[in-house]
């Protein structure tokens, strides 16, 4: 550990003093009530550790220092810096603002919407630009030049670009130039150590060419990072790298074998597993094994008067909208896995990863494995008595209607850990400490007591007309937190680590209300006509709501449908290319929800190809684009009414 946490370090996202969590890929320093919220985006947003009880490799965490104390925040706050920024309303979070909506709706855009960073020229071929950022980062990887890499990166390079021309990557470059701390930063973003260039040489053969041998037994350490973290998740122990062990297969104590037809079908499952698929399924795992231990950290770490609140509920892991619904929902099963389970799949996969790795055939092994893979595939059919429950979070665990789910998903995982009879294991006692948070009763109460159900609100639906006409002139929020509305592919979408602000999944392109050829108008239509069509879309949206609270999924679709044509009636009020940025983006919002709303509520149409519609995922998506119609309905009222007064 370096000395770090002096006096003037400030959150990055609040400027409240004495950060104790770092945000690796932001490279930033964030405060406890921050990473909460950071938490609950998930690692592909923000993966966070704390500076003082996680394991750092001291490399990793310079990394991070050097680019919190060379102003990487700035690089997620671009257009906050600009005096104009001001003008606009938009300003970041303060300490004394509360977590929820203000600091939480600031981080969501911040690092989810990316609203603040700088953006690129408009340009038609996308692909150019993403390549001609890389071969910039493949440059400048070279040099100790932390934040303009990472600022690179933000913008959409790719951290396992191929350069044509010189026939390697940038992590072939640093490796070469022994830049070590580079070779940290592009490893979070996704470089492999494992790459050969077109010499068939791998970073970690440059490394130890220049004679830079820290750096490549560093590279070795990230390219067993995977296993070598599910290792000593179970037996605290690390691999000996430099004298050629890369693999620690723990051991269970008890000599129950589970030899059922259900066991051997589940082995041999993961055994035939392609290698994409089980580097998957691994990658999960991972994702799982680093939210309970950072849950243990939290327990550790608050103030146990508070602990147990919405603001610190991460019951499991967050949505990831670059992966498929099926791969989401056995994501977040995996949390319901006791300390047994769990830890026989962890032996599992290193066990296999072993396999795979040296090129040894399958074997007739008697391994413990029990459930294993049950909750993890569509074909999971000892689950079927849990199908009435939901078990997919849509909106990654930061929104009041999941908590229910959540509840009901932690109470089902206490009553599996006392049906199921464990047997001692060595791990046992020290795995049941990290799930603590997932089965702890007061959680569960916590969850039930701060939950919103749907009746709730439609009850909250049915006042929102009238709390509209009362909306003064100060916005709800000081910030524009409405997704930005530049291309996702200007981003970067398809990098490890990055998610697109909102996810289309229709069959067609979403109409932007701008039209490019218009003139920008600043007239906005009167406050009395856009609060007359937001109470008709709050009224029809009362109407999908009850269907959903009634289990009535039938009526999804015309209600979607009713739904449409109110908004492309209120759509229709404003001009087709307005002057104001807040008015196109919520504008984009509204009209995206609807036709987002409108393809999730034909999936409950029968007869539909592919795999089983899982119907309460349906609703749980449902209700999100519910809300976010609402929601952009409401800051349209909000910004008509300031301005025509």
């Amino acid at each position: 550990m370096s000395k770090r946490l002096r006096s003037s370090e400030v959150c990055a996202d609040c400027s409240g003093p004495d950060p104790s969590w770092a945000s690796v890929n932001r490279g930033t320093f964030i405060c406890d009530e921050c990473c909460s919220v950071h938490r609950s985006l998930g690692r592909h947003i923000s993966q966070v550790r704390h500076l003082k009880h996680t394991p750092w490799p001291p490399t990793l965490l310079q990394m991070v220092e050097t680019l919190y104390n060379n102003g990487a925040n700035s690089i997620w706050e671009h257009s906050l810096l600009d005096p104009a920024s001001i003008m606009s309303g938009r300003r970041k979070a303060n300490p004394q603002d509360k977590v929820h909506p203000n600091k939480a709706e600031f981080i969501r855009a911040k690092y989810q919407m990316l609203a603040f960073v700088h953006r690129l020229p408009c340009r038609d071929d996308d692909s150019v630009t993403a390549k001609d950022l890389s071969k910039q980062l493949h440059s400048s990887v070279r040099t100790g030049n932390l934040e303009t890499c990472l600022r690179l990166l933000s913008l959409g390079a790719q951290a396992n670009f191929f350069h044509p021309e010189k026939g390697n990557t940038p992590l072939h470059v640093a490796s070469k130039a022994g830049q070590i701390l580079q070779a940290e930063l592009l490893a979070v973003y996704g470089a492999d150590p494992g790459t050969q260039d077109a010499s068939g040489k791998t970073p970690v053969d440059y490394a130890r060419q220049g004679g830079h041998h820290e750096l490549a037994e560093r590279l070795v350490e990230i390219q067993y990072e995977l296993t070598d973290r599910l290792a000593f998740y179970l037996c605290g122990r690390k691999p000996d790298h430099k004298n050629g062990q890369h693999f620690i297969i723990p051991q269970m104590a008890d000599s129950s074998l589970d030899l059922s037809e259900l066991a051997k079908a589940a082995k041999k499952k993961l055994q035939s597993l392609s290698n994409h698929l089980f580097e998957e399924l691994a990658m999960d795992v991972y994702d799982e094994v680093d939210r309970r231990e950072t849950d243990a950290v939290w327990l550790a770490t608050q103030n146990h008067s508070t602990l147990v609140t919405e603001t610190t509920v991460v019951p499991f892991l967050p949505v990831n909208p670059e992966y498929s619904s099926t791969r989401n929902q056995g994501r977040q099963k995996l949390a319901r896995f006791n300390a047994h389970e769990f830890a026989t799949l962890v032996i599992d996969i290193l066990s296999d990863a072993k396999r795979r790795q040296q090129g040894s055939p399958l074997s007739g092994s008697k391994d413990n494995v029990e459930l294993i893979l049950k909750t993890v595939n569509n074909q999971h059919s000892i689950e079927n008595q849990d199908n009435e429950q939901p078990d997919y979070d849509s909106v990654a665990s930061d929104e009041d209607t999941d908590l229910e789910a959540a509840a009901s998903k932690a109470n089902r995982q206490k009553s599996l850990d006392s049906d199921l009879s464990d047997g001692p294991v060595t791990v046992q006692e020290f795995m049941e400490v990290k799930n603590a948070l997932v089965a702890s009763e007061a959680k569960i109460q916590q969850l039930m007591k701060v939950n919103n159900n749907l009746s709730d609100e439609l009850r909250i639906m049915q006042k929102k007309a009238s709390r509209l006409e009362k909306q003064n002139s100060t916005p709800e929020s000081d910030y524009d937190n409405t997704p930005n509305d530049r291309d996702p592919d200007d981003l970067g979408s398809s990098r490890k680590g990055r998610q697109r602000s909102m996810v289309w999944q229709g069959d067609g392109s979403v109409p932007d209300p701008a039209e490019p050829h218009a003139a920008p108008s600043p007239v906005l239509p009167s406050t009395e006509d856009v609060i007359r069509k937001t109470e008709q879309i709050t009224k029809n949206i009362q109407e999908l709501l009850r269907a959903a609270q009634e289990n009535k999924h039938d009526s999804y679709i015309p209600c979607s449908e009713r739904i449409h044509t109110a908004v492309t009636e209120m759509a229709a009020l404003f001009p087709k290319k307005p002057k104001s940025d807040m008015v196109r983006t919520s504008l984009r919002l509204l009209t995206s929800s609807a036709y987002r709303l409108q393809s999730e509520c034909k999936k409950t149409l029968p007869g539909d190809p592919g795999p089983p519609t899982d119907i309460q995922l349906v609703t749980q998506q449902v209700i999100q684009c519910a809300y976010d119609i609402a929601k952009a309905a409401k800051q349209l009222v909000t910004i008509t009414t300031k301005e025509n007064n």
